[in-house]
């Protein structure tokens, strides 16, 4: 080979093409000088192994970050509906007590039967609404009394049933399926 004599190598990476100049040396003589190149080329391709790695790493992160940000917003927006859902039932419930009050005085008999019709329809379509949202409403006369969903407000020597039950529901309570929105408040027998 002439020393004077200049060669190109095209090297195709992906879709870039790159040119390497390799001029032989006079000292080294052309073998020098090939090996020094490639030992350049070695050099750079092991930088550009480096390089993809580290790409590749941040690549991998930003998409765990990703899917976790998606994760986790799916989790609030979640969080934020139920605590307005349960914000709205908690709305609701003291309207059924008063309901409730209402229907249970002595002077709910005399009202007019259509009328009073006409107001128990109402309170059953908004304990429809409750339910169809996954609360259920308890407490009645004769249960065991339980702490974790009853309030005992009184206990009594008299009434029906054995030790430790309810002889009258003063306010229902309400739950759903993760917990109770308002114990229900009782009188319990001794």
């Amino acid at each position: 080979m002439n020393d004077e004599h200049e060669e190109t190598v095209s090297m195709d990476e992906g879709n870039t093409e790159q040119e390497l100049d390799f001029e032989p040396e006079d000292e080294m003589g052309s073998v020098g000088a090939v090996q020094a190149k490639l030992k350049k080329v070695r050099l750079e391709l092991t930088e550009s192994n480096k390089e993809k790695q580290s790409n590749l790493d941040g690549w991998q992160r930003s998409k765990a970050d990703l899917v976790n940000f998606r994760r986790e917003a799916i989790a609030t927006t979640e969080r934020a509906v139920a605590r307005t859902k349960e914000g709205i039932i908690e709305d609701i419930i003291p309207v059924l007590d008063s309901f409730d009050m209402a229907m249970g005085g002595t002077s709910w008999e005399s009202v007019d039967p259509v009328w009073r019709s006409g107001v128990e329809q109402i309170r059953n379509q908004l304990l429809d609404v409750l339910v169809k949202n996954g609360v259920q409403r308890y407490g009645a006369s004769g249960e065991v009394f339980d702490h974790n969903l009853h309030e005992a407000v009184q206990e009594v020597d008299e009434g029906e049933g054995s030790s430790n039950s309810i002889v009258r529901v003063l306010r229902y309570g309400y739950r759903n399926t993760d917990h109770v929105i308002r114990p229900a408040q009782v009188i319990v027998r001794k």
